[in-house]
């Protein structure tokens, strides 16, 4: 278990600094460590379509598998989401994070896991085009709740092998996702004990309505990050 906090400690440390790349801070990470080698194992980036009730749809996620990746092993699962104008591919597209993963695994800091790239506006047309802003759009991200802990992390743990229980499954996200990862996880303990947000837009609920009982969530979390 030691293992295993440091590893999604040291994951979600290194997937945050994308987001304050340009701001002033104290500590750095490595030099390189968001760059392609070429001379390590990769990872494997899918596309997946799962079946929506929530929405009425079949939806697409991306899902990394690490390096070595068997079918005869479990892993722990990660589910990273975007930011307000992306869709499954904004994390691929702009902040390459197969690479950072790889690179971790090649230098010994990270236990195996999976990492679910999902598309948090869930709506028919879940595309980022037109104005991102329309309420309805708006709107979406806060139904991704239920797509996210009825269809997606049910189809995740059929078709994959991976734990299923809440010490093994983590949410984190940017802006809009960051978000979504405070009110998604935080409020909902049972499923999630370890939670992220990165520069976290302001949609989250007021912390009484997240946190009802401060001093269980404190027993509860893993790892509460905030960047």
């Amino acid at each position: 278990m030691k293992y295993q906090i440091s590893s999604i400690t040291v994951l979600i440390f290194f997937l945050s600094c994308i987001s304050i790349k340009a701001q002033i801070f104290e500590k750095h990470a490595p030099e390189g460590f968001d760059l392609l080698r070429k001379d390590i194992p990769r990872g494997k980036i899918d596309t997946i379509i799962y079946p929506s009730k929530t929405v009425g749809v079949s939806r697409k996620a991306l899902i990394y598998k690490p390096p070595g990746f068997s079918t005869a092993k479990k892993y722990s699962v990660l589910y990273l989401l975007h930011g307000i104008g992306g869709d499954e591919k904004e994390w691929l597209n702009n902040g390459q994070p197969q690479l950072i993963l790889d690179n971790l695994y090649a230098a010994g800091r990270l236990q195996p896991m999976i990492v679910v790239l999902p598309n948090g506006r869930a709506m028919k047309d879940d595309r980022a085009t037109g104005n991102i802003f329309d309420r309805d759009k708006v709107e979406a991200f806060a139904v991704f709740e239920k797509d996210l802990i009825d269809d997606l992390i049910p189809f995740v743990e059929k078709n994959f092998p991976v734990y299923t229980d809440r010490e093994n499954r983590a949410i984190a996200g940017l802006s809009m996702g960051g978000g979504q990862s405070l009110n998604f996880g935080l409020g909902n303990l049972d499923k999630f004990a370890w939670v992220g947000g990165f520069s976290s837009a302001p949609n989250t609920k007021s912390p009484d309505l997240v946190v009802a009982d401060r001093a269980e969530a404190r027993k509860q979390l893993k790892l509460l990050w905030l960047s």
